[in-house]
């Protein structure tokens, strides 16, 4: 009967499975988290209280607020990825979502505290990674954020080998009173739109069924009416507009914004509009960059199609009190670097509010921003 129990228990051997074995690797996660650990604590300030390896992030609440309240939003980067994933260029894509996360927080006057991030994946891939969380260090230390934690997940089955999908998650902070919620617009306020960096995070799953897929772009051909190669215009990262927000809720003229992403100017402007007034957008105030137009004119995409699936060159939108436009602009003129300024405008008046029904009007224009 021993004997019997010892070639039982040599054939169960035989036949069990590792963690590994099912395509989850713990070594490969570990690698991960070495390499990414210099990037992480280059971005924690003294608020960051806890230490990475914990099962929490620690943030302590910055004093100062009389009524401190906290803002949070998450968001992903989309089929973006896949053209990060064919360019192998991914530290880009971490900065997008640490600028598109951190403007969902200024836009309501808030301050960027901290970040956490979640990549999910079929096979972790230790160099990718850390290029990813490389971008979002970068992106954290530039907008004053700290990246006080995340999650690396492996799942086989779920996600293909290669793909990723990729996370964030931003808390900030703001003063109860103000907090910048549009409700103080009125009749007669002036609308300023700042200039988005391309495509932004929104609307790549047409691009890539107009350029990629129909007209068979590919991402390493150089197109001359973009003075680029179409992956490096595609790969642009996302704008963030953390010094423009500042300087201007120092006037005191600010009355609401707006981050230009899906749904396009008359889908995010609307979120912030009172139910009675409206506001008119001039679409010849401002000239719409050249991957807009080749996108519209290659994939026949309709001007309304095209309105609500992309900036169309305006990633956030200011309503400012008509008088404080001349504060404004200079304002926004102090935050503009020397290259910046070589280059052309990047802030416009690109509309009004006047009375209405809480509606964004498109006004056309001849030139219709082409």
């Amino acid at each position: 009967m021993v004997g019997d129990r010892s070639n039982m228990r040599n054939k169960n051997e035989k036949r069990s499975l590792s963690y590994a074995q099912a395509g989850v690797s713990i070594e490969r996660a570990e690698e991960a988290l070495k390499r990414i650990k210099s990037h992480v604590l280059s971005t924690l300030d003294p608020h960051s209280i806890g230490k990475p390896g914990l099962f929490s992030g620690f943030f302590e609440v910055p004093s100062g607020y009389k009524e401190p309240v906290l803002l949070s939003t998450t968001d992903g980067v989309g089929t973006k990825l896949l053209i990060a994933k064919e360019m192998n260029c991914y530290d880009s894509i971490g900065v997008d979502l640490v600028n598109h996360c951190a403007n969902d927080i200024l836009v309501h006057g808030g301050k960027p505290m901290f970040f956490l991030d979640y990549v999910g994946t079929g096979k972790l891939n230790p160099e990718v990674v850390e290029k990813i969380i490389s971008g979002m260090a970068k992106a954290c230390r530039t907008a004053g954020v700290s990246l006080i934690g995340g999650e690396l997940a492996e799942m086989p089955g779920l996600y293909r080998d290669a793909d990723f999908d990729l996370v964030g998650t931003m808390v900030g902070i703001a003063e109860k009173s103000s907090i910048v919620d549009g409700s103080q617009i009125q009749e007669g306020d002036l609308v300023i739109g700042l200039s988005s960096n391309g495509i932004h995070t929104n609307g790549f799953s047409l691009v890539r069924k107009v350029l990629l897929q129909s007209r068979r772009f590919t991402l390493n051909q150089m197109i001359p009416e973009l003075g680029s190669e179409l992956g490096k215009e595609l790969l642009k990262p996302h704008k963030l507009y953390m010094n423009e927000v500042v300087e201007c809720l120092r006037t005191g003229y600010v009355r609401g914004m707006a981050h230009i992403t899906g749904g396009g100017l008359p889908g995010n402007i609307v979120r912030i509009l009172p139910k009675n007034v409206d506001a008119i957008i001039r679409r010849g105030a401002w000239k719409m960059p050249a991957i807009f137009s080749l996108v519209e004119r290659k994939g026949s995409v309709s001007k309304k199609e095209m309105l609500k699936t992309f900036n169309l060159g305006i990633g956030f939108v200011m309503v400012i009190a008509e008088k404080g436009n001349a504060e404004i602009l200079k304002a926004l003129d102090s935050t503009r670097s020397a290259e910046t300024k070589t280059d052309g405008r990047d802030s416009f008046e690109i509309g009004e509010i006047v009375r209405g029904g809480g509606k964004v009007i498109m006004e056309e224009s001849a030139e219709d921003c082409s």
